[in-house]
């Protein structure tokens, strides 16, 4: 199986009018003024089932927008400079290219399934309706076909991606461009920067990171894989607020 499919991109998206550069040592520098949001992560009963709930709404009112990367920023999600004098580690660690390292693949009754423990972010969508490799075994079943590929087009970052066995194309929630700040109610914990849409991010020098349909970076300033999430905010319950507070009108960081 090429790697180059390893997670599809919409074909003539828009994405290419927004960037994310990941500065070296401070904020993420968001270019185009994507649309911005809180995403919640709901694991019980809801309609449609488990799922992600948009919230609230955050401007974007300068080109770029910095935003916090460190975690320390008395203005999350904004960058407030504090990054300077806060203690923490800003160096990017991650590869710039894919790697299927550490990639396994599952192969079940009509569903393959691909895991890459290294995109997880502790979403935890993975167990919500049945263990997803358990279902991808039992696959032959409508509804365990169903919940399958429904936990795997979930999973933020991109660790668990369904195929058909048969065609091997892959099971995927194409979304327009857009970033996402997760909440984790139930662990009692905010995630990640959640990119969708295939938008590009780089590093300063102009190097770019592998694009992605869905990929969650590290907003805890914690993760031993930056600039992406490994889940570590759920490990020190980091909480950005913002939740509970009315967001305020981003400015030159």
């Amino acid at each position: 199986m090429s790697d180059h499919k390893i997670e599809p991109t919409k074909k003539d998206n828009p994405a290419d009018r927004y960037g994310v550069v990941v500065t070296e040592k401070g904020p993420y520098l968001v270019y185009g003024r994507p649309p911005l949001n809180l995403q919640s992560i709901r694991l019980g009963p809801r309609p449609g089932g488990p799922g992600f709930e948009e919230g609230t709404r955050f401007e974007m009112r300068t080109d770029p927008t910095a935003l916090c990367r460190c975690g320390a920023s008395r203005r999350k999600p904004y960058c407030d400079g504090t990054h300077a004098t806060t203690a923490w580690d800003p160096t990017l660690t991650a590869p710039m290219q894919e790697t299927t390292a550490g990639r396994t693949v599952i192969e079940g009754a009509t569903l393959t399934l691909e895991d890459n423990p290294r995109r997880c972010t502790l979403a935890r969508f993975c167990q919500a309706e049945g263990d997803v490799r358990s279902l991808v075994g039992r696959s032959d079943e409508p509804e365990s076909r169903r919940r399958a590929v429904h936990e795997a087009e979930l999973c933020p970052g991109g660790r668990l991606t369904a195929r058909d066995r048969q065609s091997g194309e892959p099971f995927e929630i194409l979304y327009e461009p857009s970033l996402g700040l997760i909440e984790a109610p139930s662990i009692g914990a905010s995630g990640g920067l959640w990119l969708r849409g295939g938008i590009t991010l780089r590093r300063e020098d102009g190097r770019t990171y592998a694009a992605r349909n869905r990929v969650v970076l590290c907003r805890c300033g914690r993760s031993a894989d930056k600039p992406f999430c490994d889940g570590t905010h759920a490990s020190v319950k980091w909480r950005d607020g913002l939740e509970e507070r009315v967001p305020e009108p981003a400015t030159e960081g």
